[in-house]
C-alpha cells in the first residue's frame, strides 16, 4: 500500500472518489486513482437503502472498510462521521478501523445524535470535545502512519470566524488533515489555504449541489488543497445507469435490448479477476 503521508507531502493533489464497497473500490482503482474515500452517505445509500442520518453503525462500517481493504491495495479514508460516539468510543473505532485495513479516519464536530424533528441538521459539539476525540484518535492508532482527518461544520452554523478558530484547534490538537464543510465563497477558500495549508493538509468535497465555489481538483490545487474528495460521482453514475437499465428491462425483457446498456458475464468476470482465480487454482489442484 501508499504510504498516504508522504505521498500527501509530495506530488499533485490527491483526488479520491467515493466508494463503499469492494466492487466500487475495485473499479476506482483499476481507473488508477491514488487515494479512495469510503463515503458514509454512500454506504448509507446502498447498504441501509436509507438516508444520510447517521444510521450506519459503527459494525458496519469496520466491516465495509475491511472488505475494501481485503480487496484493494490503493489507501482508504473512511469517513467515520461524529465517531460512533465520544473519546472512549472514537479510541475504539479507530483501533477497529486501522486493524481493519484503513489508512485515515474522517471525524466530524457535529453532535452525534441529531433531533428527530431535523435529522439533517448539524449541531455542533463544543470545540473542547472535539478536540479531545481528535487527541484520543490519535492517542488510540498504532502507528502514525494511520492519519486522523477533522471535518469541521462549522460555516453553516457559527460563521467563518468561528470556523478559523476552531481549525486552529484542531491544529493545535495535532489533527494530520484538515477538512472544513459548506464553505462558499472564493475569499473563504483562500483564507483557509493562507491560515493552514503550510501547516496541515487541507482536505475540500466536490458534489452537485454543494456550496463550493471550487468545480475541480485544479481548482483546489492552486489553492494549496492537498485532498480533492468526490464522494458521489461514481454512485450517481451506477445509480443512473441501473435504473435506466431497469426500467427498460421491465419495458423490453429481452437479451438483446441490454447489450447496450449493461456489461456482460465474461465482462464483469474480468473485472473482479475471476481468470486469475481459476489459474491460480491450477496450483491447489
Amino acid at each position: 500500500m501508499t504510504d498516504f503521508r508522504a505521498r500527501l507531502a509530495d506530488g499533485p493533489i490527491v483526488t479520491a472518489p467515493g466508494v463503499w464497497d469492494a466492487l466500487s473500490a475495485l473499479i476506482a482503482e483499476a481507473a488508477g486513482f491514488e487515494a479512495l474515500f469510503l463515503s458514509g452517505s454512500a454506504l448509507g445509500y446502498t447498504r441501509l437503502g436509507r438516508p444520510d442520518i447517521g444510521l450506519v453503525t459503527a459494525t458496519e462500517l469496520v466491516d465495509a472498510t475491511a472488505r475494501i481493504a481485503e480487496r484493494v491495495a490503493t489507501p482508504l479514508l473512511v469517513d467515520a462521521d461524529s465517531g460512533a460516539g465520544n473519546a472512549f468510543h472514537l479510541a475504539r473505532l479507530v483501533k477497529m478501523l486501522e486493524r481493519a485495513g484503513a489508512a485515515a479516519i474522517q471525524v466530524e464536530d457535529q453532535a452525534v445524535v441529531k433531533p428527530t424533528a431535523q435529522p439533517q441538521s448539524r449541531p455542533m459539539v463544543p470545540t473542547a470535545d472535539m478536540t479531545g476525540k481528535i487527541k484520543a484518535a490519535l492517542d488510540a492508532r498504532g502507528s502514525d502512519a494511520f492519519l486522523v482527518s477533522a471535518r469541521t461544520d462549522a460555516p453553516l452554523t457559527e460563521g467563518f470566524d468561528a470556523t478559523l478558530a476552531r481549525c486552529e484547534a484542531y491544529v493545535e490538537a495535532g489533527c494530520d488533515l484538515l477538512f472544513v464543510e459548506g464553505l462558499s465563497e472564493p475569499a473563504q477558500l483562500e483564507r483557509l489555504s493562507r491560515d493552514f495549508a503550510s501547516r496541515v493538509p487541507l482536505v475540500h468535497n466536490l458534489f452537485e449541489g454543494g456550496r463550493s465555489p471550487a468545480a475541480s481538483s485544479a481548482d483546489l490545487a492552486a489553492l494549496g488543497f492537498r485532498v480533492a474528495l468526490f464522494p458521489g460521482i461514481i454512485l450517481g453514475a451506477m445509480a443512473k445507469a441501473g435504473d435506466e437499465a431497469a426500467r427498460a428491462l421491465a419495458a423490453t425483457p429481452e437479451l438483446a435490448a441490454m447489450r447496450e446498456r449493461a456489461l456482460g458475464s465474461k465482462a464483469v468476470n474480468d473485472l473482479v479477476g475471476t481468470p486469475d482465480y481459476i489459474a491460480g487454482g491450477v496450483r491447489f489442484g
